[in-house]
């Protein structure tokens, strides 16, 4: 982006100052991180106030900054454009500058796997486009418009995430972006506190399709039957199915692992067999819907199968990282809800990597009044796993352990609450070169740490 500040105060219909010759390259709400050409959006909470930063900003390369019309002492000598609400103004310049876009947009929900298939569709897009893609966890009502202000002018293709904790949420950043496709990746149990149940998180996560445009189309999984209920309510866009069920119009028919990532084969839409360099199955799910999104691109299956060889995925999703002893690690700590904790012991008890398995669980969050059943219902699916040690993290892992002891659990447990050093300590001890280890749990769990104390290293 390379626009005049006074163009950039007519996006918002506002007035400033010191305006002329001023051109804005990007955006920063950040003093620390503002780099040469940069807008300060400067905000005003109850801990900070952004504009005691203008300056800083400013000495950083920052060439203007918002200033709150009821903000004192604006400083004479800087370009400024004044303003009511700077988040309103910073989501108005998003839409503005969206609507001079030329390329596609591809939108992304879902409860889990949403930074996946973000990865693996811009994977297998940038051989043959020029792809941006959200970066970090820039996806919801802030971030959302830094990414959008982000895209280059000759962007072809911009894969934008989108979050949520609530109803409204995903609307409002779907009428932003306004996307040609969509992608709704499952439905978990993530905000069942603030949506109340699986129907009220897939009424949320299907608002994305408020702000696609004519003649999209929508991908969703075609395994959850809350999403296709929704489906068969509305009749104005084309929606497109993926998953296990033969039924949909890009259906699973095998998954293997080996060393090279999950090889599979699909039917329906596309016919064949395709290889994704990372391991489980929720991530070869994650692939459909970015096999999809080529094949709408009018990429080949020969190149789609190209791409997704290479594909690189964010840090600790599945991913493959080999200890100083030899053992490995599946980091899968990015994030947690009971179906992605489901779907990453299920890989753990089918995999054949290494004979010695061991699963490192920490707490998963934000899943309101039943979260207790939550923990304690993974017991079953772990009893029947042929485990050399179940290690899990957090106080209300407490209620796994508890349940796990309940059914005389003979393979090596234990609990720590708030200490990773009794788990380091004993994968340090006990485990080797036959041994491949999964941390799963939820984000504010922080489980890398204990890769970090075993001083791992990526394979």
């Amino acid at each position: 982006m390379k626009k005049s500040l006074t163009e950039i105060a007519e996006w918002i219909q506002a007035a400033g100052q010191n305006m002329n010759g001023t051109f804005i390259t990007g955006v920063s709400i950040d003093s620390r991180t503002a780099t040469a050409g940069d807008l300060f959006i400067p905000f005003r909470g109850e801990q900070v106030n952004g504009h005691n930063y203008v300056e800083q900003a400013i000495k950083r390369g920052a060439v203007a900054s918002l200033w709150m019309k009821d903000e004192p002492d604006p400083p004479a000598d800087l370009p400024l454009i004044f303003v009511e609400n700077p988040e309103i103004a910073l989501q108005e310049m998003a839409r503005v500058y969206r609507d001079l876009l030329h390329c596609k947009v591809v939108g992304i929900t879902g409860s889990n796997g949403k930074t996946s298939t973000k990865d693996l569709i811009a994977s297998v897009l940038s051989p043959y486009f020029k792809v941006q893609k959200t970066e970090g966890n820039y996806n919801n009502e802030l971030g959302l418009p830094l990414t959008i202000l982000s895209l280059e002018e000759d962007t072809e293709f911009a894969i934008l995430e989108m979050g949520m904790s609530g109803f409204g949420e995903i609307s409002f950043l779907s009428k932003l972006a306004k996307p040609h496709f969509t992608v709704i990746t499952n439905i978990g149990e993530a905000h069942m506190q603030d949506l109340g149940s699986r129907a009220g998180i897939a009424k949320a996560k299907f608002e994305i399709i408020d702000g696609l445009q004519v003649g999209g189309k929508l991908f969703y999984d075609g395994d959850e039957p809350l999403l296709q209920e929704l489906v068969d309510q509305q009749n104005t866009i084309q929606a497109i199915s993926f998953g296990y069920d033969k039924g949909t119009a890009l259906s699973l028919e095998k998954i293997e692992s080996g060393d090279e990532g999950s090889r599979f084969t699909v039917s329906g839409l596309l016919d064949g067999e395709f290889t994704i360099p990372v391991y489980g199955a929720h991530q070869v799910k994650n692939a459909l819907a970015a096999i999809l999104i080529a094949d709408e691109a009018a990429v080949s299956a020969n190149d789609i199968r190209a791409a997704l060889l290479q594909a690189s995925l964010t840090n600790m999703r599945m991913q493959p990282v080999v200890a100083e002893n030899g053992a490995l690690f599946i980091n899968d700590a990015y994030n947690a809800a009971p179906t992605s904790m489901r779907a990453a012991l299920a890989f753990m008890e089918e995999t054949g990597l290494r004979e010695e398995k061991w699963v490192v669980l920490a707490d998963m969050l934000e899943l309101g009044e039943e979260e207790r059943s939550y923990h304690e219902n993974l017991a079953g699916q772990i009893m029947v796993m042929n485990l050399e040690g179940i290690l899990l993290f957090g106080p209300r892992m407490k209620w796994l352990y508890d349940e796990l002891q309940k059914y005389g659990i003979e393979t090596r447990l234990k609990w720590s609450e708030r200490s990773y050093t009794p788990i380091s300590n004993t994968l340090r001890e006990f485990t080797g070169k036959d041994s491949i280890i999964l941390l799963k749990g939820s984000r504010g769990m922080a489980l890398e740490r204990i890769l970090e104390d075993l001083k791992g290293e990526g394979e």
